[in-house]
């Protein structure tokens, strides 16, 4: 892999916690407005700049994109975000409950990921991606890191469990979920074991953030063909990222609810169900392995199982191809659910609690928990060239924005 250290923007002392936001992808409009509340420093004030305006703003509009410059420019003038003196790269810990991952921030390559070096496991929304594109061309930055995998490697672990033991952190606080947050800076002069290491990597995976990869890539594809001295130094050509070894990962399952049962009535949907699954009327909200899911419908939970899938295609053997092969499409009538409006998902972090929450509000018919899809199943199925399908992956702790920005322009 390329990976280069780079003199980020970072909070002033005492004001990460107060700057720090989570990515902008997991709240809706509403949310980040209540997140911000009246702090002139959230960075959702520049990531979700739509929060600014009345309700009825387009989000898209060019407004929205110049007030996230601004808000980013206010920032930097009012000293709440500065820039470090040097190149740098950074150890970046979370702790939930009890489970601790550490990551290494700084730059990546758009070579390596146009080059699949950087590989994927799902498609972007071209919405979403024109969004955030934009996004990174105006503000020339990148606001949020892209969550990257690496298989394990010796010689980083022991680089960071010395450093992290021997060297004070740049900032530590506890974020309102209860995640704690550490950051290690490590100056380039003295990142030489761990940027040498990374060379040797040879792949690594978009866990989250396929997003901001695409648009990163993007804004540095378009700038470098408008750009007639481009030589290949520039910064446009990097990313930020972190990049954690995959051993450490946390995943939780991505939920479903669907909107109605197809004109089918809540028994003749499990009646249907129970020819082609073993159903269990047990009340459990949420399976214990692979190989089964739980169903909320009509105020009760049932759990489904079945044996496991003999394919030479891993994408067969998720437990979300099951749902969607086997009752989404067939019974409830759910063909593309990256474009179908009878379906939604939820993060694992809400629980199953939210499923029934929204099932018994009568707005949705019926729920679905899921067993966690593992990181192994991620990495084999972006090895073979597959894509997963949507919202197959829920990672957690999510990865604060705000901490570190990388800028495009030289």
């Amino acid at each position: 892999m390329k990976v280069k250290a780079f003199p980020s923007l970072v909070p002033a002392p005492g004001k990460a916690e107060t700057v720090a936001s989570v990515p902008y992808d997991v709240v809706n409009t509403q949310e980040a407005r209540a997140l911000a509340g009246d702090n002139p420093h959230s960075f959702l004030r520049v990531v979700r700049a739509e929060i600014d305006f009345p309700d009825d703003t387009d989000p898209y509009g060019d407004e929205i994109y110049a007030k996230s410059k601004s808000n980013l420019d206010a920032l930097q003038e009012n000293g709440i975000l500065t820039r470090e003196p040097e190149p740098c790269v950074y150890l970046y810990r979370q702790i939930m409950n009890g489970l601790s991952q550490i990551g290494i921030t700084l730059a990546c390559h758009i070579e390596d990921y146009e080059n699949d070096i950087i590989r994927k496991h799902e498609k972007t929304r071209p919405v979403k991606e024109n969004d955030r594109t934009r996004l990174t061309d105006e503000l020339s930055a990148n606001t949020g890191p892209v969550f990257l995998t690496y298989k394990d490697v010796d010689a980083i672990d022991t680089f960071v469990e010395s450093w992290t033991r021997s060297n004070e952190p740049t900032i530590d606080f506890v974020d309102d979920m209860g995640v704690q947050h550490t950051v290690w800076r490590v100056a380039e002069s003295e990142a030489g074991p761990i940027l040498d290491s990374f060379g040797e990597v040879p792949l690594s995976y978009v866990a989250d953030g396929h997003h901001r990869s695409a648009s990163a890539a993007r804004v540095g594809r378009e700038r470098r063909e408008a750009n007639p001295d481009h030589n290949g130094s520039e910064n446009y050509n990097w990313f930020l990222a972190v990049l954690f070894p995959a051993s450490q990962l946390n995943i939780l399952a991505y939920n479903r609810v669907v909107k109605d049962l197809n004109g089918l009535t809540p028994d003749s949907f499990l009646q249907r169900i129970n020819e082609q699954f073993v159903l269990d009327s047990n009340g459990k909200q949420a399976p214990d392995s692979a190989e089964s899911l739980c169903i909320y419908v009509d105020g009760s939970w049932h759990e489904i199982r079945w044996s496991e899938i003999e394919s030479a295609n891993p994408i067969d053997k998720l437990d979300v191809s099951v749902l969607q092969e086997r009752i989404l499409t067939p019974l409830l009538d759910i063909g593309d659910p990256r474009t179908d409006t009878r379906i939604d998902f939820v993060g694992g972090i809400r629980g199953p609690g939210e499923l029934e929450k929204r099932v018994d509000s009568g707005d949705w018919a019926v729920g679905f928990s899921m067993y966690p899809t593992n990181v192994n199943q991620l990495i084999d199925i972006a090895d073979a060239g597959e894509i997963m399908p949507p919202k197959s992956t829920w990672f957690e702790p999510k990865l604060r924005s705000g901490l570190f920005v990388y800028t495009l322009d030289d």
